[in-house]
């Protein structure tokens, strides 16, 4: 055997087999191994799905979680059937400000008798996508309204009609319905600590803070109830938009008093 030889015996088989074993052999047999490695289709989609579905309810649980809106309380922010995404990670993660969108579970019958009750099989398929978070809430417990006022802040609507007031500075609101003034109704309230105050951008058209406080009755909402901060509308396509522009009005505004 010359040199050449030698080195060509030494050079491993593409197949994998060794010097002197049949190629055909070993790749029969190692083919065999991989395929008895595998999972069986069945139980690989099985476990997909139950991976994707846990995925899907810590995401709901801890991170997003969709909404509609119901009403036109929020015009022309948010309109009748939009679809939003709420962020869970604020409160907590990240703190609240003054104008942000937030969500919240109805904090002393606000909604009153309003609630869905209906049980059809749309609103029952809705309900169980909705608990993994595939798709927005049917159920009509919770409120969207923009936060006005934090803990601590003094809110002032001198008269109806005029402009609505946060620790003395007088705010322009871009974001309410133009139609119509920032003031619904006279109030000069402080916020209590652990709560914030709330107002559609509907001013006339929302039953939030500043209409329960006029009606003698609970105004404000416990942060503990805030579900989270919406984000961005994501349905319909047409209507797609971020929503935290509110900030820029309260700028000025001071911590306290």
């Amino acid at each position: 055997m010359n040199a050449s030889e030698e080195t060509r015996s030494a050079v491993p088989d593409p197949e994998g087999a060794a010097p002197g074993e049949d190629p055909s052999t070993r790749s029969r047999g190692g083919a065999g191994t991989r395929r008895g490695a595998r999972l069986p289709l069945w139980l690989d989609t099985l476990v997909t799905m139950a991976v994707a579905l846990v995925i899907a309810v810590l995401v709901k649980t801890f991170l997003i979680q969709p909404f509609y809106i119901p009403s036109a309380s929020m015009n022309p922010t948010l309109v009748e059937n939009d679809k939003i995404l709420v962020s869970k990670l604020t409160p907590g993660v990240f703190d609240l400000h003054r104008g942000d969108v937030i969500v919240f579970e109805d904090p002393d019958d606000w909604i009153g008798g309003e609630t869905t009750t209906e049980s059809t099989p749309r609103m029952r398929l809705m309900a169980v996508l909705s608990t993994v978070g595939l798709a927005p809430d049917p159920a009509q417990d919770h409120l969207v309204k923009r936060l006005i006022g934090l803990p601590g802040d003094h809110v002032v609507c001198p008269e109806r009609g005029a402009s609505l007031e946060v620790n003395g500075v007088e705010l322009d609101e871009p974001y309410i319905n133009q139609a119509t003034a920032a003031c619904q109704v006279a109030f000069d309230v402080t916020v209590p600590e652990g709560n914030v105050w709330v107002m559609g951008d509907n001013r006339f058209a929302s039953a939030d803070s500043a209409y329960h406080e006029d009606q003698g009755e609970s105004a404000f909402v416990p942060e503990d109830d805030i579900t989270g901060k919406a984000q961005v509308i994501f349905w319909p396509i047409g209507r797609w938009d971020g929503l935290g522009d509110g900030q820029d009005t309260f700028v000025d505004v001071p911590d306290h008093p």
